[in-house]
């Protein structure tokens, strides 16, 4: 999704300054982005099914509600990006160049329009409005605004999507950095750090504020004992101090070797220096997240890596002002080194997402264990994870594979591919010239 965006900056950078090798870098990570949409709907479509065969129960309750969003996403988002996706990939010769980045634009908008609709889902099982309950339990949409204007959504869509910007961006200028570094393509080289570290350095500060921030104020207000489990706060404290280390103990309900900054965690969530934050004593056990430690873990590497990213984007931003940045190998390797970093910074915030719901599936609502399919046992859930836990990975070095030869080709494979079919398109406007 973020690199998406970045394909709409290459587009609309070849049409202001009418420099070709936009356009070539622009074709070159559409190829990019095609490989990972074309492994993104084949992974994706397990997931959905999902609801209906590990989640039963859940689905009979709220599937009046998800599926409008699911439905949503798959009839309007789905089929807008795949259709222009296909016209942006082979359709340039004869589009001309105007409708040619409108195609770009579109498939920018599909994927952000699907990443709406998926997390108005998830944002309404952290926190549901605009329902009512049946006479049965069954749970029914009472407001389609409410859903879709969710007040999590206002925090937690910009975030991800941000998130995602920033991978890109990463992955961008991880590239061009290998260019440099092995003195191949170096053109395009400096072209994608130099995008890539300028949308990183913007992505990354937006990424913690306001994004960031707001979702942490987000969940503060809503889900108190989250916040607490996720700081790893087990007193109540007037003042509660920002950890930026340390271990849960769960026997002693302690924080081992902590490394504390005082007062800071009480200004970040209420901007008041001595507000009272409650710790997790404060609330009752069968409200606790069932694993409090991954939670911790999974928070403080989220947070520990987006301050690394900005710290990282910004000294490669100052070197690229004083155009110093492109001969720096140091720079250059850490940019390269940096790109799996992303990733899993954005499994962590998912992670840390999921966890702190627990053990709730929707919210105060119905637990998770209530969710679940009573006909389907454990064992075969294994099975089926094992199962598709293995067809994944095939299924990702597959597309690494693939990937690894564009990147060998690099950009200009695209441009000469595009030269070899260019004669093609004349005659379109040659033969309303013609007898």
């Amino acid at each position: 999704m973020g690199l998406a965006l970045l394909i709409v900056v290459l587009k609309s950078l070849a049409l202001w300054k009418h420099e070709d090798s936009y356009g070539k870098a622009a074709r070159f990570w559409a190829r990019i982005f095609a490989i990972n949409f074309a492994m993104g709907v084949v992974t994706g479509i397990p997931m959905e099914f999902q609801f209906g065969t590990n989640w039963a129960a859940f689905s009979k309750s709220a599937g009046g509600i998800i599926g409008q969003t699911l439905a949503m996403e798959g009839v309007f988002s789905f089929f807008l990006e795949s259709s222009f996706l296909g016209l942006f990939l082979y359709g340039e010769k004869r589009l001309g160049p105007g409708l040619h980045w409108l195609t770009a634009f579109l498939v920018f908008l599909g994927s952000w329009l699907s990443g709406y609709f998926i997390i108005a889902t998830n944002a309404w099982m952290q926190h549901p409005v605009g329902y009512e309950i049946g006479t049965a339990g069954e749970l029914f949409l009472t407001s389609m605004s409410e859903l879709l204007l969710n007040p999590w959504i206002l925090w937690q869509y910009p975030h991800t999507m941000i998130a995602s910007v920033v991978t890109a961006s990463f992955v961008m200028a991880g590239l061009g950095a290998f260019y440099l570094l092995m003195k191949q393509h170096e053109p395009y080289g400096r072209l994608f750090v130099r995008v890539g570290v300028v949308a990183g350095l913007v992505a990354t500060l937006l990424m913690v504020f306001p994004t960031g921030d707001g979702q942490g104020r987000m969940v503060a207000q809503h889900q108190p004992v989250t916040l607490a489990a996720m700081e790893g706060l087990f007193e109540t404290a007037q003042g509660a101090p920002l950890a930026l280390v340390g271990q849960p103990d769960m026997e002693r309900l302690h924080l081992d070797n902590p490394i504390l900054i005082p007062d800071v965690l009480s200004f970040l969530t209420y901007r008041r220096w001595t507000a009272e934050m409650k710790g997790l004593k404060d609330f009752p056990r069968e409200a606790w997240p069932d694993n409090i430690p991954l939670l911790y873990y999974s928070y403080h590497i989220m947070v520990g890596l987006g301050t690394i990213f900005i710290a990282v984007m910004t000294l490669s931003g100052f070197f690229l002002w004083r155009r110093r940045l492109y001969a720096n190998r140091a720079l250059l390797w850490t940019l390269m080194l940096a790109v799996p970093f992303p990733y899993i910074a954005n499994i962590a915030g998912w992670m840390t997402a999921e966890l702190g719901r627990q053990p709730w599936v929707i919210y105060g609502l119905m637990r998770t264990i209530e969710g679940a399919s009573p006909r389907v046992s454990a064992g075969n859930a294994l099975f089926t994870l094992l199962g598709f836990m293995g067809l994944y990975f095939m299924l990702g070095m597959l597309a690494v594979l693939l990937i690894i030869r564009e990147v060998a080709h690099g950009p200009e494979a695209a441009a000469v591919e595009k030269q070899s079919s260019e004669p093609d398109s004349q005659p379109i406007r040659a033969q309303g010239r013609i007898r």
